[in-house]
């Protein structure tokens, strides 16, 4: 028989998971370097890679359905957008962090 573990221990641990996070960003610890060049080319890089995997795509499935050039058009609009999103992400500083903007957890309500 498998022992049902309390839904308050996981919320728990999810915090604390992400309580060490964010004591790591807060404190500019991200290991990335920050000086300009190095902030430049990674937002050149994002914003390069992300048309060119948008056009790649789109010009593989053109290719393959033979309805060229619409979604080689298509996918460079969605590479452009993905491109300018990461920008605004990295410039604005959110970089990667996943989960909710303030980093607490929302409550639930108890079932009866």
């Amino acid at each position: 028989m498998v022992k049902k573990k309390d839904p308050t221990d996981f919320d728990q641990r999810l915090q604390n998971a992400r309580n060490i996070n964010n004591g790591s960003t807060a404190n500019g610890n991200t290991g990335l370097p920050e000086n300009g060049k190095a902030k430049a080319l990674r937002l050149s890089t994002e914003l390069i890679v992300a048309v060119a995997v948008g056009a790649g795509i789109g010009f593989l499935l053109d290719s393959w359905l033979e309805t060229k050039p619409w979604f080689l058009v298509g996918f460079l609009l969605l590479g452009n957008a993905a491109g300018l999103w990461n920008v605004f992400r990295l410039t604005h500083g959110h970089r990667y962090k996943i989960g909710f903007k303030d980093g607490k957890i929302p409550k639930t309500k108890k079932k009866a």
